[in-house]
């Protein structure tokens, strides 16, 4: 936009004004007086800006010429200075060209070099490499030969094994015929054992029989008693006589085999609970009557004398043999009661032993206060045999001194003396 469009521009802005003023301004009296010197200020205004306008653009065209020569000036010196610079950049450029085709140049030397000392290490790898491999190869032939020698002679040695092992399946065999037979003689014992067990007195004698049997086999005479009355008066089947702790132990071998016969193909739960009461009672029996404090170990055992029973109870009743371990009483097997009456046996041993530790160590003791008065009279003997030796000393120097004396008596001379007489009585 140029100066004279501004000029005018402004004018019209402020006559706009002003119209608008006076026409927001409420009427009066001299309002037309008042637009008509409006109106001849706005004429006024205008022959001013129309007089002005011909100098404006005269300053305006003499402000356009001096803007065009000093932009030729200016472009006379850019253009030189441009000439200047790119002269400049041009030798700039070529020394860097040059001082990179220099660097190339030494870059590639030393690429070369690289490469040379690349291809020698390759060449010494490639030997190493192969001289490595022919070396395993040998190791892994080597090896492989070995191994098959060793295979061969484990094939040999498995198919004998699998001829001996042939020949004792062949032996096991004949030794399970011979055992066939020994069960069917067994099964015959069975039945004669069955028919002791069907009888109340011959089962219990066959218990204690049983009993008997293991505990006398196990265990030393005098390490039990049989049949024996404790202080409450009750008799015990047998006692185990060990020693505090953890004290005597009694074994009862009056199990309620009724009640387990009873069950014996039976799924009748009523038939299982009442065996289970029965068997509940006879070890709060066995717990009352032969746990005794201070007198009897501070439990019981109750004997099983079949394998049979002890596995039936154990498998369909097995709370009730935790129960009767809370009340310390241990239901055994004759398998069972053979490992406890071994570990008893170690514990009598291990009594005796330390018994008669004691007693060497109070011999040993002894011996000690006889080796101390000993060495006591030994000094006093010592004692004497110095003062004896001392004593022996000075009567030999005793002895020296009076033959030395007698010796020079014995040199004196002396005159004979005169003869006395006596007169007669």
């Amino acid at each position: 936009m140029t100066t004279e469009s501004m000029l005018v521009a402004a004018v019209a802005l402020v006559v706009v004004v002003l119209i608008v003023a006076l026409l927001l301004r409420p009427r009066d009296t001299g309002a037309a007086a008042l637009l008509q010197s409006l109106a001849q200020a706005q004429t006024q205004q205008a022959e001013r800006l129309a007089a002005l306008l011909p100098a404006v653009q005269q300053a305006l065209a003499a402000q356009n010429l001096a803007i065009a020569d000093r932009a030729r000036a200016e472009s006379g010196q850019i253009g030189d200075r441009l000439t200047q610079a790119t002269a400049t950049m041009t030798d700039t450029l070529v020394a860097q060209a040059k001082a990179v085709g220099d660097a190339v140049a030494k870059q590639n030397e030393r690429l070369d070099a690289q490469d040379a000392r690349l291809a020698e290490r390759l060449a010494a790898s490639s030997l190493l490499l192969e001289k490595v491999l022919k070396e395993q190869n040998e190791s892994l032939s080597l090896a492989l030969a070995g191994q098959t020698d060793k295979v061969g002679r484990q094939l040999t040695e498995q198919m004998a094994t699998a001829q001996t092992t042939a020949a004792a399946i062949t032996e096991r065999l004949a030794v399970i015929d011979a055992a066939r037979g020994n069960i069917e003689a067994l099964g015959a014992q069975v039945g004669s054992l069955s028919a002791i067990l069907s009888n109340k007195q011959t089962r219990g004698a066959f218990g204690e029989v049983q009993l008997r049997a293991l505990v006398e086999d196990r265990l030393p005479p005098g390490a039990y008693d049989w049949q024996c009355t404790l202080s409450t008066g009750v008799r015990a089947d047998c006692r185990i006589n060990l020693a505090f702790p953890p004290g005597p132990i009694v074994v009862d071998s009056k199990f309620p085999l009724e009640g387990w016969q009873a069950i014996q193909g039976n799924t009748d739960p009523v038939a299982l609970r009442a065996f289970a009461v029965s068997v509940r009672k006879h070890v709060e029996d066995i717990a009352e009557k032969y746990i005794l404090d201070g007198e009897t170990a501070d439990g019981a055992l109750l004997f099983l004398p079949s394998e049979a029973v002890y596995a039936d109870l154990h498998v369909r009743l097995p709370e009730l043999v935790e129960a009767a371990s809370r009340r310390r009483v241990y239901i055994v097997s004759p398998t069972t009661l053979w490992a406890v009456l071994g570990t008893m046996r170690s514990l009598m041993r291990d009594v005796r032993v330390r018994a008669e530790t004691r007693t060497i160590q109070d011999a040993v003791r002894g011996l000690g206060s006889d080796v101390v008065r000993l060495e006591s009279r030994v000094g006093d003997l010592r004692r004497h045999f110095d003062q004896a030796h001392k004593d022996i000393g000075q009567i030999e120097i005793s002895t020296q001194k009076i033959g030395r004396l007698g010796e020079r008596i014995a040199s004196v001379d002396l005159e004979e003396a005169p003869t006395a007489v006596l007169p007669p009585v």
